[in-house]
């Protein structure tokens, strides 16, 4: 190898690896180390060094120069490969950690590889990448050779090689979806102030405009919402829900809860809670399906938000005075106080600043740790109780259910034989009109001679008159098996 090919080989990698020139350098000069180091020993004082210009090889070991190509042989250079090699992929490694981690939070793009159990391989380039299960969409498949779009949560290093750890169901993927679609957001006019998501169902987005010129909302939704659309194509047709910000937490709140009409906003700043008061007829729609619009919306505005109407409030406070005034230490001015602060059980006193009960109250440090242990107390039996309820509502739900199925059963029971029956019937009478009773013998065996005989076939054909009347009358046998189909179900209905 010489001058020439050493600046070649040098380039080459940093060129196809991306690896800095300097790390190729010190790579050769430690595997000719290495190598050298099989001929004169581990201990020997060894150095190799590669004029970066020239790339001139020049070495010693202790005064003595040394011919790197004398030196090294054929197992040295097999030795100086490896670690050239081993070198050269840790610098890889590093280097695509480095150009990874400065694209943490950022959506990517990649084409799926393989799904495997509860974790999908994503080809980035030259790098395998992981979306984990707990990282996907509910709901969504992915078939190799598909394009999918992600976000960077993690990258470090394995052995020789780096992982890569993808995301689609952190809010940030969504807001550098909006920042990709909406030229607003991407020129800084529009803002995102917060996220609130729940990936494959909906997201609540706030945001805010720096010129009173732009809307904000109907930036985001465009005409007809044709600039949302391709956003919630990508998430799977997840819903969102674009609101205004405000600084204001009455106001924030208000906009958070729509689509629902907000008749008045309490705030308890004490603990962090909002009541929030809406008509009977908005209850419903301001918390959602599964409670998911307050909960999303408690998550956008960072307040504990409870929804209820002016009657179910006045009860709560009536049912916490009432309550709080049963405490040791407690009366009912100092219960009025505490529910005007937004204390409103006795877990919200478990939670509670004992220097701020001290000051409103004019308590003690002893009193106030008596009224949180009494507080402690009731709110583990108000928990029990809870259980109790919840476990007698289960089990009467449950013997609800096996009493419908008995039932269903049952009727199901009847419905059989009384089908059977009536399949029994139809059978009994096709059987009496296909073979009546004393048909006439025919052929060879019929006498034809004898009078006595005629007046025999004469009475017989009477008979074949008779037989065949019966056979139909037969049918209404049926109407007997219809009747007692009837039977039996009024029969169970009575039951």
């Amino acid at each position: 190898m010489n001058a020439g090919e050493v600046l070649r080989i040098v380039d080459s990698l940093h060129r196809d690896k991306n690896i800095p020139k300097e790390i190729v350098f010190v790579a050769i000069e430690s595997a000719l180390v290495s190598a050298a180091r099989k001929h004169f020993g581990e201990e020997a004082d060894i150095e190799f060094n590669i004029d970066r210009e020239s790339g001139e090889i020049s070495g010693r070991c202790g005064d003595q120069q040394l011919d790197y190509e004398e030196v090294v042989g054929r197992i040295g250079a097999q030795t100086a490969k490896q670690v050239i090699i081993q070198k050269v992929r840790e610098a890889e490694r590093d280097a695509q950690i480095i150009e990874f981690d400065q694209q943490i939070g950022e959506i990517i793009s990649g084409t799926v590889h393989r799904s495997e159990g509860s974790v999908t391989t994503v080809t980035l380039g030259s790098v395998e990448a992981i979306l984990p299960r707990s990282e996907q969409i509910p709901g969504e498949t992915y078939q190799p050779n598909d394009r999918i779009r992600a976000v960077v949560t993690e990258v470090k290093a394995q052995g020789s090689r780096i992982k890569v750890v993808l995301s689609r169901t952190r809010g940030v993927l969504v807001q550098r979806l909006f920042e990709q679609e909406i030229p607003e957001i991407a020129d800084g006019v529009i803002s995102i102030n917060a996220i609130a998501r729940e990936p494959g169902y909906r997201t609540k987005l706030a945001v805010s405009s720096i010129d009173t010129k732009v809307d904000c909302v109907g930036a985001c939704v465009g005409v007809r919402g044709n600039r949302i659309k391709s956003i919630i194509d990508e998430l799977s047709n997840e819903r969102i829900d674009i609101v205004r910000f405000d600084e204001d937490p009455q106001v924030m709140i208000r906009n958070a809860l729509q689509p629902a009409s907000v008749d008045e906003v309490i705030l308890c700043n004490e603990i962090g809670r909002a009541i929030v008061l809406v008509a009977e007829d908005q209850l419903s729609l301001a918390i959602g399906k599964r409670g998911q619009n307050v909960r999303l919306a408690s998550k956008l505005c960072g307040w504990d938000i409870e929804i209820m109407t002016q009657e179910e409030l006045e009860k709560q406070i009536e049912r916490a005075v009432e309550g709080f005034s049963l405490l040791e230490g407690v009366d009912e001015d100092l219960a009025n106080v505490l529910v005007g602060e937004g204390y409103l059980s006795y877990d919200d006193l478990e939670v509670i600043e004992p220097d701020f009960l001290m000051n409103i109250g004019g308590l003690t440090a002893e009193q106030v740790d008596a009224i949180v242990a009494q507080a402690e107390v009731r709110a583990e039996e108000a928990e029990r109780l809870l259980q109790e309820q919840r476990r007698i509502r289960r089990a009467e739900k449950e013997a609800e259910a096996a009493r419908q199925a008995a039932q269903a059963k049952a009727e199901a029971a009847a419905a059989e034989a009384a089908t059977e029956a009536e399949a029994a019937a139809e059978a009994e009478a096709a059987a009496a009109a296909t073979n009546p009773t004393g048909a006439t013998p025919s052929g060879d065996d019929a006498p034809t001679t004898d009078p006595s005989a005629a007046t025999a076939e004469s009475d017989t054909q009477s008979t074949d008159g008779s037989a065949s009347g019966a056979a139909k009358a037969t049918p209404d046998s049926a109407d007997a098996g219809d009747a007692t189909t009837g039977d039996l179900q009024a029969s169970h209905k009575s039951e």
